[in-house]
């Protein structure tokens, strides 16, 4: 049996190798963290925003290749958790379903790549019953409330720094239009996002 679940929050820390993606049940259900790359996390962030880049991005890349073959995205799917006998660390296994000319194709994914992938197409994500099951079960909501409190710090510290910089009349006037521009969407993006995590803590304290 698989379950319904969406990308609730992403947590980037600039001073820590690994980042946080947070996957939920619809209507507050569930919840557990997978550790993922920095490269992935900025990858799935960006394109969640619609952050365009000058040249296309690996993740851009194959879903270009994907469209460009005639296939969709049917639905990404979370369908293992294998633990390392060494040091109980628990690794996601994941697929991506595809669909092309009437025919399933499903190709080996970390849950990192694909969500990144599906990410621009809303595609749909699964966890087995089993693995939501493991993965849910340790996560508590005092830690969940650790989490989502220093990445409020993080979103607090990088808004002021940007607004200290849109305030400062030599970078204005240095600074194309453009770029102006998208300072101030990131701005807005991260003060939605901290607004978001503020209302999350409130619900769960």
């Amino acid at each position: 049996m698989e379950v319904r679940m969406e990308l609730s929050r992403i947590l980037i820390s600039d001073d820590s190798p690994t980042q946080l993606i947070f996957l939920s049940e619809p209507g507050g259900g569930r919840c557990f963290p997978i550790e993922i790359g920095t490269v992935e996390a900025y990858a799935i962030d960006r394109r969640l925003k619609g952050i365009p880049t000058p040249r296309p991005m690996t993740h851009d890349l194959l879903a270009g290749v994907i469209e460009a073959l005639g296939a969709t995205m049917e639905k990404i799917v979370i369908d293992d958790l294998r633990y390392d006998l060494d040091d109980g660390k628990g690794t996601f296994i994941a697929t991506i379903h595809l669909r092309r000319d009437g025919q399933a194709v499903t190709v080996d994914s970390r849950p990192s790549d694909a969500i990144a992938l599906g990410a621009a197409f809303n595609t749909p994500i699964f966890v087995a019953q089993r693995v939501l099951d493991d993965a849910a079960k340790n996560f508590t909501p005092e830690e969940r409330i650790a989490i989502l409190r220093k990445r409020m710090r993080i979103l607090s510290e990088r808004i002021d720094g940007f607004k200290a910089r849109l305030a400062d009349k030599e970078f204005l006037a240095s600074t194309p239009a453009e770029e102006l521009e998208q300072y101030r969407l990131q701005v807005r993006h991260m003060q939605r996002e901290h607004d978001a995590i503020r209302q999350v803590i409130e619900k769960l304290a």
